[in-house]
């Protein structure tokens, strides 16, 4: 189980690896509660929760919470308690009411934590030596490799690849990069050029949903400019891609588990080791909960279908 800094520590692998999460942290609590301040926890996008924020309460709810927080983008305070722990909720913050055994409340912040951007660079000229430079200087991962060496294995589908060849290899280059299915692909190049490049790899069998993929030209239309300023408009056209979430890229992630309602309580749980009855599935928070439900069956699913 992460605790503490080692949570800070496994989110900056997450990011070196290029992998978007949100990170929880306790920022107030009224005991008793099993969440403490400082408390901290990664929620990844398939649903997985490393490190600690509180018990069968608190975490379905930041679990949740999270989900959300890395669809929009956007971090919260999130408010867990009744409303006399709280009072009323201002902007910015997101009020759940729980009905905790133990009576205790957590203010949770989470933010969303996106990779930095991993650039691949294949060529040699001087434009590729600024981009690499200028990408750099934004903090992303930037690397320059020399078309003759560059392979599929040099990328993934998380890297963004320019390929700035500019006549050496032009068409190995691409092809590679397609093969690693990249996030984004792009050929420095006229758009006559470009036409000859995809039109040599299509009868080479690449396929033509995958050849639409590569912008070429690459960068925004700036126009005649020196190298220098093609480079700027390359990254450019990067960031306001990035911006606009055009990176999303890879596998699926595994489906998380499923939100239920405690039918004693109230609460929104994580749907995990169910109570079967009438082959129906029922959920709980907590021990208490589902020794309550298990004493008198009928009488919870009654009510809940009078609601």
């Amino acid at each position: 189980m992460l605790d503490g800094w080692s949570v800070l520590e496994e989110a900056g692998e997450l990011a070196r690896r290029g992998e978007s999460f949100a990170l929880a942290t306790v920022v107030w609590r009224q005991g008793p509660s099993s969440g403490r301040q400082g408390c901290r926890a990664i929620i990844t996008g398939s649903g997985q929760v490393r490190g600690w924020i509180g018990g069968a309460c608190a975490e379905p709810v930041v679990l949740r919470e999270a989900r959300q927080v890395l669809a929009d983008g956007e971090p919260r305070l999130l408010l867990l308690g009744t409303p006399d722990q709280f009072g009323a909720a201002r902007d910015g913050m997101t009020f759940v009411p729980i009905s905790c055994q133990s009576e205790g409340a957590l203010e949770v912040y989470i933010e969303p934590v996106q990779p930095v951007p991993r650039l691949v660079v294949v060529g040699r000229s001087p434009m590729a030596q600024t981009l690499v430079d200028l990408a750099n200087t934004l903090g992303w991962r930037a690397a320059l490799i020399d078309g003759e060496e560059f392979s599929a294995s040099d990328v993934d589908d998380r890297s963004l690849v320019v390929v700035a060849t500019q006549g050496h290899f032009d068409e190995h280059a691409v092809e590679q990069a397609l093969a690693a299915r990249p996030a984004y692909l792009s050929l420095v190049g006229s758009r006559r050029r470009g036409a000859a490049v995809l039109g040599y790899l299509g009868e080479r069998g690449v396929p033509a949903e995958q050849l639409e993929k590569v912008r070429v030209p690459a960068g925004l239309d700036l126009g005649g400019v020196p190298h220098r300023e093609i480079a700027v408009a390359i990254l450019a056209e990067l960031v306001q891609l990035r911006a606009a979430g055009a990176f999303a890229a890879g596998e699926p992630e595994a489906a998380p588990a499923e939100d239920a309602v405690d039918l004693v309580c109230g609460m929104t749980v994580t749907a995990r080791n169910p109570v079967e009855y009438e082959e129906v599935a029922y959920y709980f928070c907590s021990a208490g909960c589902r020794r309550s439900f298990e004493e008198d069956p009928a009488a919870y699913v009654k009510k809940e279908s009078r609601c």
